[in-house]
């Protein structure tokens, strides 16, 4: 009797270790607000959220740089217009 109690035991005891592991990252969430990763695949997730959130920081630079040169332009600001034109010339790809 005793001998049929220990695979079972075994059995349940490991399902129930499978059943509590985290999920690998939070899909329910947009890259900017997962803060949670575990496993291969949630550091193969992380890695492609932190690429996706350094090219969405140069697109918002560029895009703001470029405002910033068409309002310089307007007010005829030469040292501005360098300056903007340098920040376009490094983050806009």
């Amino acid at each position: 009797m005793f001998n049929k109690l220990i695979p079972f035991s075994l059995i349940v005891i490991l399902s129930a270790c499978g059943a509590t592991q985290a999920p690998p990252y939070q899909k329910d969430r947009n890259p900017e607000d997962r803060d949670q990763y575990s496993g291969v695949e949630g550091l193969t997730q992380q890695q492609k959220d932190q690429a996706y959130l350094m090219n969405k920081e140069l697109s918002d630079k560029c895009t703001k740089a470029k405002i910033d040169l068409a309002i310089a332009e307007t007010d005829n600001n030469v040292g501005e217009i360098k300056n903007q034109k340098s920040i376009i010339n490094s983050t806009c790809i």
